[in-house]
């Protein structure tokens, strides 16, 4: 797979494994995606699944998911410690691989309509998906659960759904559907049934109040444990990590004469998460992540890897796509060279990363030259991507404009199709800028942390990160002229001129 989009749905069934078994079988019962992780808990009534797929695949296999719980679990008899509002609850997307935040936006809220239009559920967007501001943190949308949201939505406006009418599903709820980035489920078990003990110590550690940024908390009960747990969800774990929660919760238990039992992470973890956690407890004095072995090993298996791939002559590689440029076509147009241009940006940037990473004398600088190269080789990924995605954009419009246009409702339905079609035609290259303005903002911060030899490399990297940026706004400034939309127009040159001023300074 070229993109990959993991996605994971939480359902509102933690004790019926032939339901879970069932529900799981529909999302994969289809090409290009594939399971990695299932949690079922008994307690919380809940499975967390966790599938990837490639990016215009995930958002039909999450679908089939929706439609299989909807026919499986009736919340009317349903009783967990977990919060719910949905039997699919909530459908979270996250970019991993040649793929943007922005598309898993627009996978979430294509799977919110079509959860609306084929099965009758309604449907929220949350996170980076949220169209109101309120509606970004899932507690918010969830709050009252099924019971309370079925009553309030019929007559508070302000809680009706992004898809659908103003009246839940009479057995499958409502579902929250979004995009985001890694998100770690952790809980931490104390050895208390005391179920007080964990609300308090969850009030004290959440963002909500006032506690540790990116991090949400709650206390359920473990009838069946006999225990009470913190039960947590870290949306940043580079902001706030598992070291820190886990002794801030300790620290708090002591207080309370408790002591923590146990933790546990639910469904799939990065590995960054836990070297960052062991790195905190043992106190590794200059860690850097080339110290695993696993790390190291992978680093050389991919320089070989592009060792293998650079033994032909570089203009036989580079040949067929300046060809394509050349040829007279519309497409691929100066938008695809923008996008070009950028990925070269950012791999110049990977290959001073590199270098500096093989100097013993600036060890000192390792640890952030390792951070860049690993952010700066997703943004190539992202920006290579974006030369296809330029392409096609364009020729959606140009089959929009073949549409039939000889009777009136023709023409409502071709008009339709090239305001939409010029929308997304804008909208990519202005995510390009953005990865390019990003990619432009690591190169500059290089200089003091690499090798001088290099600095010659940094120069050209940051013209071409700059004339992606150019590019690319130039391309959406030219769709805009033929959106009819005023509000979105202005919405997007607000974030051309933002852009455009970053890249003057």
């Amino acid at each position: 797979m070229q993109t990959i989009v993991e996605c994971v749905p939480n359902f509102s069934e933690g004790r019926d494994a032939a339901k879970v078994e069932a529900i799981i079988a529909a999302m994969l019962d289809g090409p290009e995606v594939y399971l990695l992780d299932r949690e079922m808990d008994a307690d919380h009534n809940r499975s967390v699944i966790t599938l990837v797929g490639a990016r215009d695949r995930i958002g039909e296999a999450a679908l089939r998911g929706i439609g299989k719980a909807a026919d499986l679990i009736d919340l009317n008899q349903h009783q967990g410690a977990h919060p719910r509002l949905g039997a699919t609850d909530v459908v979270p997307f996250v970019p991993v691989a040649g793929v943007t935040i922005g598309e898993c936006v627009r996978i979430a809220e294509w799977v919110a309509e079509e959860a609306w239009r084929r099965f009758g559920i309604p449907t929220y967007l949350y996170e980076a998906a949220a169209r109101r501001p309120e509606r970004k943190n899932l507690e918010n949308i969830r709050r009252g659960q099924f019971e309370g949201v079925r009553d309030e939505i019929r007559v508070n406006p302000e809680r009706r759904p992004d898809f659908g009418e103003a009246e839940l599903h009479p057995t499958a709820g409502a579902t929250v559907v979004g995009a985001r980035k890694f998100l770690i489920a952790y809980n931490i078990n104390l050895n208390t049934p005391d179920v007080a003990i964990a609300k308090g110590i969850a009030k004290k550690i959440r963002a909500s109040s006032g506690g540790f940024p990116c991090v949400k908390a709650m206390g359920v009960d473990l009838k069946a444990r006999g225990l009470a747990q913190v039960s947590m969800n870290l949306t940043d774990f580079e902001t706030t990590s598992i070291g820190a929660v886990f002794d801030a919760v300790r620290s708090e238990a002591a207080t309370r004469g408790v002591e923590i039992a146990g933790s546990e992470i639910v469904g799939l973890i990065p590995r960054r998460a836990l070297e960052d956690a062991a790195v905190h407890y043992l106190k590794v004095e200059g860690y850097r992540p080339e110290l695993i072995v696993e790390n190291r090993l992978a680093r050389v298996l991919e320089e070989q890897a592009a060792a293998a791939k650079a033994a032909p002559k570089l203009a036989a590689l580079a040949g067929p796509f300046v060809a394509a440029v050349a040829a007279p076509t519309a497409a691929p147009g100066g938008g695809s060279v923008a996008a070009a241009s950028g990925a070269l940006a950012a791999a110049l940037g990977e290959m001073v990363c590199g270098l500096t990473l093989k100097k013993k004398s600036l060890a000192q600088h390792h640890a952030a030259a390792n951070e860049k190269l690993r952010r700066l080789t997703q943004l190539r990924a992202e920006l290579l991507a974006s030369i296809d995605r330029d392409a096609e954009s364009y020729a959606a419009v140009l089959g929009a404009m073949k549409l039939p246009k000889v009777t009136e409702v023709e023409q409502a339905v071709r008009t339709r199709a090239i305001e939409e079609a010029t929308k997304q035609a804008a909208q990519v290259p202005l995510e390009t800028a953005g990865l390019a303005a990003e990619t432009s903002r690591i190169i500059r911060s290089l200089g003091p942390i690499s090798l001088p030899q290099a600095a010659s490399d940094l120069v050209v990297a940051a013209q071409m990160a700059r004339a992606a940026v150019q590019g690319s706004l130039e391309n959406v400034r030219t769709n805009l002229a033929s959106i009819h939309d005023a509000a979105w127009v202005e919405s997007l040159a607000h974030q051309v001129e933002e852009l455009a001023r970053e890249v003057k300074s």
